[in-house]
């Protein structure tokens, strides 16, 4: 098994999740999360003053996935998420050495 962490623009939910759903995912956590990467932030301009906005609004997406389904849905979030310009996000893939369902106690991919 296999956690995918995605980082994405926060307009871009409904869309990734649309192409999950496609993708044949059923469940997933979403967090608000704020962050910066190349985009270093950006200043913004309030009643006259000048400010920096160091860390941006971002969307985290978490889910556990079966090895066979890592491409696929890795494919659905980038084709979903992407706009082409900077601070469009990364995805991580890491393993998961172990799920348990805490309701039946079911475990592996019985529990995903």
């Amino acid at each position: 098994m296999k956690k995918i962490e995605a980082i994405i623009k926060p307009f871009k939910l409904d869309e990734v999740r649309e192409g999950l759903a496609e993708a044949g995912i059923t469940g997933l956590t979403v967090t608000e999360v704020k962050g910066f990467g190349r985009q270093r932030g950006h200043t913004e301009l309030y009643r006259g003053a000048e400010y920096v906005v160091d860390f941006l609004p971002k969307t985290k997406v978490e889910l556990i996935v079966a090895e066979h389904d890592v491409e696929r849905v890795v494919e659905a979030i980038v084709k979903a998420a992407r706009t082409g310009k900077i601070g469009d996000g990364k995805i991580f893939v890491s393993s998961v050495e172990q799920v348990v369902r805490i309701r039946t106690g079911e475990t592996g991919e019985a529990a995903v």
